[in-house]
């Protein structure tokens, strides 16, 4: 083994390195293997910094053509929750996953060898524009999408609050992005900074306590779902106990159903983006992201959870989804109403709790994984009129 210092060498090495990638750690061919990525890495890093594709892409570009999803990834990287930071860029390939993903999926080792580029969500010549001018989020841009795009730092800029307003700019929040399959970071970065600009734009009658948020700060939420107005009143419930509820159609690219993050001076907030327009899944994404406010966000500025619910959660978000699940139907509650079968027994159950039947119908459906169930009872349409979306 030797230093690379020509082409020749690189072209050597390389092809040393494809021989190896059968090697079982420990062995002496395993520590070559080790040895010699590292100086492909740096001689790419200074030769070929265009030369391929980034890991990370190429992944999802092979996962998009074999139809994978996250989930199929684990064989080859380990976990979920490993698979999650991997594809999110927050945790570096080893040489086990490289060996496992090159043999499983067959991307080239060459590619595979190379250090992830950092992805500037930032990056506002990629937002989607068309989307964005044609919503009117840019006061006082009357202009074409093609126009906005070549002003779009400008523009971008002006959808973000400053600092001196108490918010923190989107582009730099940490994001938690819970989601099935490969998602726009570019429309996620648009829409988190579109709830963050409503979000401080508001003044709110209460003030946020710190810890506030509990079982019993829910329970009080929840039983406004018994109203027929309960979801706006949700608004005002959250607005008076220093809690912004913005609501946003997510963009095209994502799957968003809903987002907590928290602003500089405190105040949480919660983004929603009524994907799926029912009253089961407007109060169990609510209280899902209540759960991040308590559970995780609580004392911490800066961070996002995005979330798209129909997707498996795993570490953080399945706390926040069991959380959610014991706030709505707490378990004492939940072991008596498990086997209710009847529209009727469901409408007496929820008369009986104060709560809205679609609460119970969608625990049910969602129990038992049948999702044509009670499909009278969850709502169907009952949401976005509430809050003048169409």
């Amino acid at each position: 083994m030797k230093p690379i210092k020509s082409e020749s060498d690189y072209e050597t090495a390389l092809a040393r390195v494809g021989d190896l990638m059968s090697a079982e750690p420990g062995t002496p061919e395993f520590e070559e293997l080790d040895f010699l990525s590292a100086l492909v890495e740096t001689w790419e890093a200074k030769h070929h910094s265009i030369a391929h594709p980034d890991p990370i892409d190429a992944i999802a570009f092979r996962m998009d053509q074999a139809g994978l999803a996250r989930r199929d990834l684990v064989p080859f990287i380990g976990s979920a929750s490993k698979v999650s930071e991997v594809m999110n860029r927050k945790r570096p390939l080893t040489l086990a996953m490289i060996k496992a993903l090159h043999a499983g999926l067959g991307i080239p080792a060459e590619v595979l060898l190379r250090e992830p580029e950092a992805k500037d969500a930032f990056d506002a010549s990629k937002w989607p524009w068309h989307e964005i001018v044609r919503r009117g989020w840019v006061a006082g841009f009357a202009g074409t999408a093609k126009e906005a795009r070549s002003r779009a730092g400008e523009l971008a800029r002006s959808l973000m609050p400053q600092a001196s307003t108490g918010c923190i700019q989107p582009a730099l929040y940490r994001r938690s992005i819970r989601a099935k399959g490969t998602t726009d970071e570019h429309a996620v970065a648009a829409w988190t900074s579109r709830i963050v600009s409503v979000a401080c734009d508001e003044a709110l009658p209460g003030r946020y306590e710190p810890g506030s948020v509990d079982a019993d700060f829910v329970a009080d939420l929840v039983r406004l779902s018994f109203l027929d107005d309960g979801p706006r009143l949700a608004r005002e419930f959250l607005g008076k106990n220093g809690i912004h509820l913005v609501i946003e159609r997510h963009l095209p690219k994502t799957r968003i159903d809903g987002a907590a993050t928290k602003l500089a001076d405190g105040s949480p907030v919660i983004g929603m983006s009524l994907r799926h327009d029912r009253l089961d899944n407007f109060w169990f994404c609510l209280a899902h992201e209540l759960a991040h406010v308590a559970l995780h966000l609580d004392g911490a500025a800066g961070e996002w959870f995005v979330d798209d619910l129909d997707s498996e959660g795993t570490g953080q978000e399945r706390e926040a989804d069991d959380w959610a699940r014991e706030a709505l139907l707490p378990t004492s509650v939940w072991f008596e109403v498990a086997g209710v079968r009847r529209e009727a027994e469901v409408r007496a159950w929820a008369r009986k709790l104060s709560i809205s039947p679609a609460i119970i119908a969608g625990r049910l459906r969602f129990e038992q994984k049948n999702y044509r169930l009670m499909t009278d009872l969850v709502g169907q349409g009952g949401v976005r009129s509430h809050f003048g979306v169409v």
